[in-house]
């Protein structure tokens, strides 16, 4: 997904962002909010519309996309993108990564969908460069990508803010119970896992046999929670970042 850029949001101070928000005035707002559709983001290959959310006096730009925009494919169900989108942000919280933007499904201007807090980009930074860099960031992601069983992490989906940070988005094709990992995300590949990562991951699977195991039902099945259980338990099994499996095309295409 390729984002404009964004302007600051009206009735905010210049610069202002979500995240000088408490995390739960951002869900709320998510939550809450009334949905302004402003334009669409014509590069994404799903219907993916931008828009303002206002609610008690706070308005942040958001990205809204409606189930019923979803383009059939042939290895994921009809009408499940935005769910899994949700599925991601709920193991990204749950993880601490700080991966995924805040991301909710709730009604909206053109039904049910996914709604997701905006990331304005810096864009004087070289996503070609970037996907090539050893960011700290981009290694959770990796590590992330390969928990959620990421099938498209591409370059346009990498973005970097003003402080140095970088989320991802686009997760509607995860946790697949095949192996389908596809990313251009491959610059750790063998490397053992960080002291870091592994403390997260050993956390992560008590959540998922827990609190975050529910939590994912509603949005997943059943053999999707397991199979995603079933990879946290082979990173910590084998400390080492994943390789390409030779089963399914390890890069995205096109890969930007």
């Amino acid at each position: 997904m390729s984002e404009p850029r964004a302007e600051p949001s009206p009735g905010s101070a210049p610069g202002w962002s979500w995240r000088s928000l408490e995390l739960t005035d951002a869900l709320h707002l998510l939550r809450h909010g009334e949905i302004s559709i402003e334009g669409r983001l014509v590069d994404a290959s799903n219907a993916t519309l931008y828009g303002q959310l206002s609610c008690a006096g706070l308005v942040a730009p958001c990205v809204y996309k409606p189930i019923r925009g979803e383009r059939p494919l042939w290895d994921f169900p009809d009408g499940t993108l935005a769910a899994r989108e949700v599925a991601a942000y709920a193991v990204n919280a749950a993880a601490g990564w700080e991966v995924v933007p805040p991301t909710v499904l709730r009604d909206g201007p053109f039904g049910r969908g996914m709604c997701q807090l905006w990331v304005d980009v810096d864009e004087t930074v070289d996503l070609t460069v970037l996907a090539r860099s050893d960011h700290p960031d981009l290694r959770r992601m990796a590590v992330f990508d390969a928990v959620v069983n990421n099938a498209d992490r591409k370059g346009g989906h990498l973005l970097p803010t003003g402080d140095g940070h970088v989320y991802g988005v686009d997760h509607g094709v995860c946790f697949s119970v095949e192996d389908k990992l596809r990313t251009l995300l491959w610059g750790w590949r063998g490397l053992p896992l960080t002291d870091e990562a592994l403390d997260t991951l050993t956390r992560l699977r008590t959540a998922l046999r827990a609190e975050l195991g529910e939590t994912l039902r509603p949005m997943l099945t059943r053999a999707e929670v397991r199979a995603t259980i079933a990879r946290v338990d082979r990173l910590l099994r084998t400390g080492a970042h994943p390789a390409p499996s030779g089963d399914w095309p390890a890069i995205p295409w096109p890969p930007f």
